[in-house]
C-alpha cells in the first residue's frame, strides 16, 4: 500500500483530501505572540481577522524534525507497512523539505519530494501521485515520474491585491512594493524553478484584472493538460473568484475545474483577494 502526503502548503479542497486519503501535515503561523497550527486551529479568514485586530502581520515556521517524525508514525500506526510519499512546499521557499528529509534518513520506504512549487501547484503534483497509485504503480516509479515529468510542467501563477504581505515575508522588496502600489499596479506572481518571480503587470479594476489575467494565463491552451485546473484563492472576494471562474469556462476545456482556497501559511505570505489559475502543461 502507498499513502499520498504533502503539507498544509497544498491548498487541496477537503473534498480532494477524502477523495484521494491524502494525509495532510499543517506547518505553523505566529501572530500576535501566539502560535497557530495551519487549518487546525486557525483558517485562513480567521487570520486576516487577526491582521486587522493587531495591526500585525503573520510569520510562518516549519514542523521540527520530531514533528514530522510522530507525523509519519501516525500514518504508519494507520496503514502498518505502507509505503510514504510526502510531498512539501518549494526548498526555496522553505525549510521544510530539509527538515523532512533529515527525519527520513533511518526511516525505510519514505519518500520526501521538493515540490518545487507552493499552493495548489504542490496540488497538482499531489493529485497525479494518487491517480498513479491509483495505476499501480510503485512508490520508486511515481516518486521518478513526478520529479522528472510533472514538477517541471506545474504552472503556478497568481495575481495579487496588495504587495505588503510579500514585502514583510521578505519575498519582494518594500521599495518594489511601494512603487507597485503607488502605481496601483497588480502584479501577477509566478513560480519558476522553485521562486516566485514577477510575471505581467496589470493596472487597473481588480475585477477587470482577474479576468485578463486568467485569459493571458491560458492563451496557449492546446498546450495544456485538460485533465484539471485549479482556481485557488486567499480570503477573496466572490466577485472575483466567480469572473475567473467565468472565464476559465468559456474555453469548455477541463475535464475539471477545481476550487480551493489557500490555507493560512500561503495566504499568510500573498495576502487577501490573491487569486491564481494553476494548471500542467502537456
Amino acid at each position: 500500500m502507498i499513502r499520498i502526503s504533502c503539507d498544509s502548503t497544498a491548498d487541496l479542497s477537503p473534498e480532494l483530501y477524502e477523495r484521494y486519503n491524502i494525509a495532510k501535515l499543517p506547518l505553523y503561523i505566529n501572530i500576535a505572540g501566539k502560535e497557530y497550527m495551519d487549518g487546525v486551529d486557525l483558517t485562513s479568514e480567521q487570520l486576516f481577522k487577526l491582521v486587522d485586530e493587531t495591526g500585525e502581520l503573520p510569520s510562518t515556521a516549519a514542523q521540527s524534525i520530531d514533528d514530522f517524525t510522530r507525523y509519519l508514525g501516525g500514518i504508519r500506526e494507520q496503514d502498518p507497512g505502507c509505503d510514504i510519499i510526502h510531498f512539501t512546499i518549494s526548498s526555496g521557499f522553505s525549510t521544510t523539505y530539509n527538515v523532512a528529509s533529515l527525519a527520513v534518513q533511518e526511516m525505510e520506504n519514505v519518500y520526501v519530494i521538493d515540490s518545487r512549487n507552493l499552493s495548489s501547484g504542490i496540488g497538482q503534483s499531489v493529485i497525479e501521485a494518487c491517480e498513479m497509485v491509483k495505476r499501480g504503480m510503485t512508490a520508486k516509479e511515481i516518486v521518478d515520474v513526478i520529479e522528472k515529468e510533472i514538477i517541471p510542467k506545474v504552472d503556478a501563477s497568481f495575481t495579487l491585491d496588495t504587495l505588503k504581505y510579500l514585502a514583510k515575508g521578505g519575498r519582494c522588496s518594500n521599495v518594489a512594493a511601494l512603487g507597485a502600489n503607488l502605481l496601483q499596479l497588480k502584479p501577477c506572481i509566478e513560480v519558476v524553478d522553485g521562486k516566485m518571480r514577477v510575471g505581467k503587470k496589470y493596472k487597473g479594476k481588480y475585477s477587470r484584472v482577474v479576468r485578463q489575467y486568467a485569459n493571458d494565463r491560458l492563451a496557449d491552451i492546446e498546450n495544456i493538460r485538460p485533465d484539471r485546473v485549479f482556481i485557488t484563492s486567499a480570503h477573496c472576494n466572490q466577485e472575483y473568484i466567480d469572473a475567473v471562474y467565468e472565464e476559465v469556462s468559456k474555453f469548455n476545456y477541463f475535464k475539471e475545474i477545481l476550487i480551493t482556497e489557500a490555507a493560512c501559511t500561503v495566504s499568510s505570505h500573498c495576502g487577501p483577494n490573491t487569486i491564481g489559475v494553476l494548471f500542467i502543461h502537456k
